[in-house]
């Protein structure tokens, strides 16, 4: 059980991450719906800056710069442009998994067997990492892990106690009150979106620089759109996202605890790696209740 819930713990980093991206983009009115793409292509340059270079650092930046990348493309068709944000970003994901396989051809063509990059060690924090159960469970864990710690507080503090969370909250609620006050709505919300891919190429590069050591193009496994929809569960809420990316966290955890017991289970595999999208679908008709911000996905332009 302690080594189920640790893999829990784990496997929750990158859905929180991705998913808190999100909350902040969306608050502004910004759905960014090419995350699926930001995590790939985080995940593709995270493997590539630390196989070539072999530094996780490096590696680490990589996939931050090729998420910003990815979401700077997006936020000038969404924003610049005002083209629509659900059929930009379905196309970016597409045009990422495109662009890595591309790519991870040129540099390094057909091997004969997988290429590897060391992985982020998980590091004991002393004292606490003794404690009995809970100590091995989040004391044990990497540096992306720790720093998901160290963002929930801070993501809480920021959105609902400064005055830059109440413009993040504004632009996505009243956008006209925003552009009275002598901000350019547009600029914040390009900003934040370029945040928000640097945070999602970190959480992508989570899948081959902190857990596989290895690149697939099927990597993410669909992880972007789990993180997306926490956004909607949590109800654009960084509390709502820990307990959300938590529950899908224990799920992935139990998929892959199961699959590696498989030969002594009557589940049928695919049923298996199915369960967190069951899991998504599941709570996605059971929610009632959300506060979407008023201009969700709706372009701005400013009144002449």
């Amino acid at each position: 059980m302690v080594n189920l819930l640790t893999r829990a713990i784990m496997m929750s980093t990158p859905l929180f991450l991705g998913a808190l991206a999100e909350v902040y983009a969306e608050r502004t009115g910004m759905m960014i719906c090419a995350i699926e793409g930001i995590f790939l292509i985080g995940a593709w340059g995270g493997f590539v800056g630390v196989y070539l270079t072999g530094s996780l650092v490096i590696g680490l930046l990589v996939a931050i710069l090729c998420g910003m990348a990815m979401a700077a493309l997006y936020g000038v068709v969404t924003v610049y442009m005002k083209q629509q944000q659900v059929v930009t970003g379905t196309a970016l994901n597409i045009l990422a998994a495109g662009v890595c396989a591309f790519f991870q051809r040129v540099l390094f063509g057909v091997p004969t067997t997988p290429l590897q990059i060391q992985t982020l060690p998980k590091i004991a924090i002393p004292l606490l990492s003794k404690i009995p159960v809970l100590g091995p469970i989040f004391f044990q864990q990497n540096i992306l892990t720790y720093l998901a710690y160290v963002l929930i507080p801070v993501a809480v503090f920021v959105l609902y106690k400064t005055s830059l969370g109440l413009t993040l909250r504004s632009t996505g609620e009243n956008p006209e009150a925003v552009d009275v006050a002598g901000l350019n709505v547009n600029r914040i919300r390009f900003l934040t979106v370029l945040v928000a891919g640097a945070i999602g190429g970190l959480a992508g590069s989570f899948y081959t620089v902190g857990y596989l050591g290895m690149f697939t193009s099927g990597i993410i496994g669909g992880r972007g759109w789990i993180a997306f929809a926490i956004c909607f569960l949590g109800n654009w809420s960084p509390k709502g996202v820990v307990f959300g990316t938590l529950a899908f966290g224990l799920a992935d955890a139990v998929a892959i605890y199961i699959q590696a017991v498989s030969g002594h289970t009557i589940f049928p595999n695919e049923l298996i790696i199915a369960l967190p999208y069951i899991l998504t679908i599941v709570l996605t008709i059971a929610r009632s209740n959300l506060s979407v911000p008023a201009k969700l996905g709706v372009p701005y332009a400013k009144e002449n």
